[in-house]
């Protein structure tokens, strides 16, 4: 049998004894770990209890607690849902809180339009909207008892209000307003089928500061549509009275009405505007010009159209940056807009003229131009009265030469070339045919008229010479 040593036994008990112990401490750690989860998912279970409720093994079902019970309980309908219409397209609906209610509920009512459009969570028994009435118009108003949409609501209350009677082929088509300057509003239209050529129309508007409803007087015809103007007066400069409501009728209430609402921040044509300032300086062009009224600058875009006399063609220019802050213009000009053309040309007339639009960052359109302002020119045009008088000489001197020079020309080959006679025409007179009528004859003369009497004296010269004998 084998012997070990004394200190090798005594340090294999050692090790083995800590080896014992670190286990235990692993194990004991291990379970204080475990009971620590366990009751921290105690804690948990009996929150969710609390909070949710419990299961049920009798009914098979979850229990809710009373207290959630009482807050999510679906509240009764709303009562006394009624519509009515104030000024011209101005729809009202109004209700009573539902009956019935819990008291310890904060009251909230979901209101949508059939086709869940505009939804609101809101405290208030009363919605209005403003709305063109040509076609029927429905609320639907439900109570809840907060704001949040995935709430179940009470049951539904609906409340509609329908288009006026008549004939919907009778009603005016192509209703358009157009704001012009902000300081009148012009509106035309176009008769429906159904409706006699002798119809008498009526147009009514309405906007937030006026006191009641209005009705336009200068109704006239422009070729086949019908049209009236009426002033905008106490009009908001800072745009508060968004619309206008207008509806348009017969007096003898035969055809249907036609409503429009119309933005005073949309379809405006500005006036046009009025330059002021117009001056050349080191072959630069300045422009200046003011704005019209009811308008704030930044709200308008602007285009200067210049007419060069030379050319004689009209260049257009958008006015993209203010200028109006170099030295050359007034500073002391509200609502001015202002251009500057460089590398204008001596000896020229330039004519310009203005307009403006409105810009989409104050309206909801930009494509309704104002008039051309008054057009103004500018320069000296050099004298061309000599220019055109030699433009009208010179072709008159130019063709007399050349008829000159051609008469010269045949006189002088007529010098130096003399025309030879035809032996032909000589030999035809004296050898004609003799066969020929005799009244051909009688064309010709055959003794030779004596243009002038001439008296000879007549010498003997025969006696003479007897005598000499």
């Amino acid at each position: 049998m084998r012997k070990w040593p004394v200190k090798s036994l005594v340090w294999s008990e050692d090790r083995v004894a800590k080896s014992i112990c670190a286990k235990k401490l692993d194990l004991l750690v291990s379970i204080l770990i475990r009971a620590r989860s366990e009751e921290k998912q105690a804690r948990r279970l009996v929150w969710v209890e609390g909070a949710l409720g419990t299961w049920s093994s009798g009914n098979g079902r979850w229990q809710t607690p009373v207290s959630i019970r009482k807050m999510h309980k679906v509240q009764p309908p709303v009562t006394n849902l009624s519509v009515s219409v104030e000024n011209l397209c101005t729809i009202v609906w109004t209700w009573s809180p539902p009956e019935g209610a819990n008291p310890n509920c904060t009251l909230r009512y979901l209101s949508h339009f059939d086709d869940k459009q505009d939804k609101i969570i809101a405290p208030e028994t009363r919605r209005l909207k403003e709305v063109p009435l040509n076609e029927k118009i429905c609320l639907q108003v439900a109570s809840q008892c907060s704001t949040n949409e995935s709430e179940k609501p009470s049951a539904v209350r609906r409340k509609c209000i329908s288009p006026p009677e008549g004939d919907p082929e009778s009603a005016v088509t192509e209703l358009q307003c157009i704001s012009h300057n902000l300081s009148y509003m012009k509106c035309s239209w176009l008769p429906g089928r159904n409706t006699s050529p002798d119809t008498n129309y009526t147009l009514y508007y309405w906007y937030s500061s006026l006191g009641k409803v209005l009705q336009c007087e200068n109704i006239y015809k422009e070729g086949q549509r019908m049209s009236c103007s009426f002033k905008l007066t106490k009009v908001d400069s800072s745009f508060e009275q968004h619309n206008i409501q207008i509806m348009v009728k017969d007096t003898a209430g035969k055809i249907r009405p036609s409503f429009k609402i119309v933005s005073l921040i949309s379809r405006v044509k500005p006036g046009p505007p009025h330059i002021k300032n117009l001056f050349f300086k080191n072959d630069v062009l300045f422009v200046q010009w003011k704005n019209p009224q009811n308008f704030s600058s930044k709200c308008l875009s602007s285009e200067v159209d210049v007419k060069n006399s030379q050319s004689g063609l009209h260049s257009p220019f958008s006015v993209e940056e203010d200028k109006c802050q170099n030295s050359e213009f007034d500073q002391n000009m509200e609502g001015a807009g202002c251009f500057i053309l460089p590398g204008v040309l001596a000896d020229t007339v330039y004519t310009v003229r203005v307009r403006v639009k409105t810009n989409r960052l104050c309206f909801d359109d930009n494509y309704l131009w104002s008039n051309w302002s008054e057009a103004l020119s500018i320069g000296k045009e050099s004298n061309s009265t000599f220019y055109i008088t030699m433009l009208l000489i010179i072709p008159v001197i130019v063709a007399g030469a050349i008829i000159v020079l051609l008469l010269y020309l045949k006189r002088l080959k007529i010098i130096i070339f003399p025309p030879i006679p035809d032996p032909g025409k000589i030999f035809k007179e004296m050898f004609g045919d003799q066969n020929d009528d005799t009244l051909h004859w009688k064309k010709y003369d055959i003794y030779e008229k004596q243009s002038k009497e001439e008296t000879d004296s007549v010498v003997l010269i025969e006696n003479l010479k007897k005598a000499a004998q």
